[in-house]
């Protein structure tokens, strides 16, 4: 079965490569003036450089703020210099916490302190070198607390449901989550928001452990000792400098006070192994852990809380350092104010081989290779442009500070902006604006991928139909053509670009084969990178391949190839949710109530665990979508005609320099005032969710809302988020009559 559905999308694949004479947005003789000159930067990239540049910029920690990071960004700067390009460091003043006391100790039943460090390894030569970050949380608070610990499983709002039906309260506990299903933000947030005063994160060897595979150095997962670092800031607020929202931290910028920030927890946090996580879940007595909630630690599980009492203790340099964003243009031939925007962060938690300079390695291929083909008089039409940022890892703050430095200028000139973070072996990963699914369709069609020899797309979608759970879903994919992006929550540095400003924007991958354990540890190294991520760097060349045409492309096109019909099925698709989400819930509460009332649920518990009965929830109120509806009919007709006009237009020999700025900039007609409680994310359609963090959440207005059962409100955005889709139908009609 699995053979017949790959071999057709082989054979198709073959085909499609070798016949490949017209590309979307280019005349039949530009088309074939662009074919060329992709092959000459393809056969200019090279694995081993690559490979060299990782290895190079892995050797030292280079967090934000560190002499190291400073060091990589003079590196970058002469590096993108010698290649050709106008490069420059634009640099911040941001705040950035660093540890100055971790103490983690189990004080009853029995005593344990906790170790708190991961040990050098002679498998891994940077393993034990000096000034590289400790295993910590940054932005949680400062804190020394005393208390009863509680087991919550993964933290997530949903946890904390569980453990009111069990009738255990975490107020004025110390809580201890397991990392996954989440970002970890959302962890110490929920904990905070039930009261708890101070929250444990520690990865269990059943999701990122000896039970997923053998352990480092042996194999590729996390040792008992491995700890995951990273930012706990409250990002799905607003990313970037908690102290500069909406203003770029330039030296004289003015700043909140620091307990004034709402994006610094309340709570202190901290991240352990599942090596100092066993006597701290040893020591858990009360209730028994459901089913769900059991790791893979030799020991049962249970909730608490209990006899087990811990102690944390923390404190934080709050340093005011300089985030270095290194930028690097090439400057258009004839369109010099429209921008090509590509960008990768440069800063890791500690040596960063994988994370981030896997991605920033392949990227630094690309601009070499476009430096080598300005010397045979290649120009670009539009200006590209080169972004090294600084200060991801701590919560986006190099690229989000750049962004809001500089606003109105990229809204004016910023065709599309090209994301990539690390990257390894496997299938390739892509999401962004929809309105570009046609013009990546065509790109991973041709760009081949290295272990199978067919494109890169139909190696994702053979994983995809072969994994695919019911009949029915492979059977929807088989129907489906072409590439789907998906939509973008945050977790890397293309939030700013599209969530508050409104730019197109692509976010690009590859991945899947490359599992294991070093994430934001001191084991990300190049040792690690060579034996488990991507031995031969031969998947950097295939994402600098993706990139690189993706750039060429947008730089050279004739009329940009943004296709608005693909955006309306994707709203549309959205909007069904939200109204299916309405009925379900309808639903349900509807069945709830009756077996409440009817006393079902109390007679089916187990009358010896003392769970809490649910209460009766309030009816579900009908609500009205018609604007919505009437409005994605307007976008339909307004983007079917546009296509139809486009594509009469790409056959003319004349200027399409208006048109081409209003189809960059149409995006930005989907922009509001800010979602409710936090106004920085202005997108209508895309947003990190506010208790999925990196997740994204679409419709996110009217989405959440549901959810949290505020009916008043989600009336509300169904008429915003209509009135942002009309403003966009108007808007493309407005092209149309160009």
């Amino acid at each position: 079965m699995k053979k017949t559905l790959i071999i057709p999308l082989i054979t198709f694949c073959g085909y499609a490569i070798a016949q490949q004479k017209t590309i979307s947005g280019f005349t039949e003789t530009s088309a074939a003036a662009e074919l060329k000159t992709e092959q000459k930067f393809d056969a200019s990239l090279s694995a081993q450089r690559i490979g060299e540049t990782i290895k190079e910029l892995s050797a030292y920690p280079h967090n934000l703020g560190s002499p190291g990071s400073k060091a990589v960004a003079e590196k970058l700067l002469q590096k993108y210099k010698s290649y050709g390009l106008d490069a420059h460091i634009e640099s911040f003043t941001v705040l950035f916490p660093s540890p100055k006391t971790r103490v983690l100790e189990l004080t009853s039943p029995t005593q344990y302190n906790a170790v708190l460090k991961e040990p050098a390894l002679a498998e891994d030569a940077t393993s034990g070198q000096e000034n590289q970050l400790p295993t910590y949380n940054a932005w949680s608070a400062d804190g020394d607390v005393n208390g009863q610990l509680v087991f919550v499983n993964y933290g997530l709002p949903d946890d904390y449901e569980q453990l009111e039906k069990l009738g255990i309260d975490v107020k004025g506990k110390i809580v201890i989550a397991k990392y996954g299903h989440s970002w970890r933000g959302i962890k110490p947030k929920v904990a905070y928001e039930h009261g708890a005063i101070g929250c444990i994160i520690y990865s269990d060897p059943k999701d990122d452990g000896y039970t997923a595979g053998e352990v480092y150095p042996k194999g590729s997962f996390k040792n008992e000792y491995g700890v995951q670092r990273g930012s706990v800031m409250d990002m799905v607020i607003y990313p970037g400098d908690p102290l500069t929202p909406g203003v770029g931290a330039t030296k004289d910028a003015k700043r909140l006070d620091r307990n004034d920030a709402p994006t610094i927890l309340k709570i202190p946090v901290l991240p352990i192994s599942y090596h100092d996580a066993l006597p701290l879940l040893s020591a858990l007595d009360g209730t028994v852990a459901p089913e769900a909630w059991q790791g893979s630690l030799p020991i049962t599980y249970h909730v608490g809380p209990g006899k087990a009492m811990v102690h944390l203790k923390l404190a934080f340099n709050w340093d005011m350092v300089q985030a270095y964003d290194v930028i690097a243009k090439i400057k258009g031939s004839e369109q010099p104010d429209e921008w090509v925007m590509r960008g990768n962060h440069h800063d890791g938690w500690v040596n960063g081989a994988s994370d981030p300079l896997s991605g920033q390695a392949a990227m630094l291929e690309e601009a070499r290779a476009l430096g080598a083909l300005l010397k045979t008089g290649w120009k670009p039409k539009r200006s590209i442009v080169f972004c090294s940022w600084d200060g991801e890892e701590p919560g986006l703050i190099g690229s989000t500070e750049y962004a809001e430095a500089h606003d109105k200028e990229i809204q004016q000139k910023a065709a599309i902006y090209l994301n990539t973070d690390g990257s390894g072996r496997g299938f390739i990963n892509t999401g962004g604006s929809q309105a570009l699914e046609g013009f990546m369709d065509e790109i991973t069609k041709t760009v081949i991928d290295p272990q199978t020899n067919v494109s890169v797309l139909d190696r994702k979608r053979a994983k995809e139909l072969v994994d695919g759970k019911t009949i029915k879903s492979k059977k929807e994919m088989l129907e489906t053509k072409g590439l789907k992006l998906e939509a973008l929550g945050s977790g890397s540095d293309f939030s700013s670009f599209l969530q508050h400003l409104g730019v197109p924007t692509l976010d690009i991958g590859f991945g899947g084969e490359d599992e294991g354990g070093e994430y934001h540890s001191i084991y990300d190294s190049y040792d690690y990178y060579v034996r488990f991520k991507d031995p031969d760097f031969k998947y950097g060349i295939t994402l600098s391949q993706t990139a690189g045409h993706a750039i060429l492309r947008m730089a050279d096109a004739d009329l940009l190839p943004f296709d608005f019909r693909t955006l309306h099925k994707t709203i549309e698709k959205y909007a069904k949710e939200v109204q299916e989400l309405v009925n379900n819930m309808r639903e349900n509460t509807e069945v709830d109530n009756q077996l409440i009332k009817a006393n079902d649920y109390k007679l089916a518990a187990d009358p010896t665990k003392n769970e809490k009965m649910p209460e009766v929830k309030a009816d579900v109120p009908q609500l009205d979508f018609s604007t919505l509806t009437i409005s994605l009919d307007s976008l339909k007709k307004s983007a079917d005609r546009l296509s139809a006009n486009w594509a009469t237009a790409i056959q003319k020999n004349t200027s399409h320099d208006k048109l081409n700025k209003m189809l960059y900039q149409a995006e930005q007609q989907l922009l509001s005032e800010g979602l409710p409680r936090r106004t920085w994310y202005k997108h209508t359609i895309y947003a990190p969710g506010f208790y999925t963090g990196y997740g994204v959440k679409t419709l996110p207005g009217i989405r959440e809302a549901i959810e949290q059962r505020n009916w008043k409100e989600a009336q509300e955005q169904i008429l915003v988020v209509a009135k942002r889709i009309n403003n966009l139908a108007a808007y493309l009609n407005s092209a149309n009559a160009l």
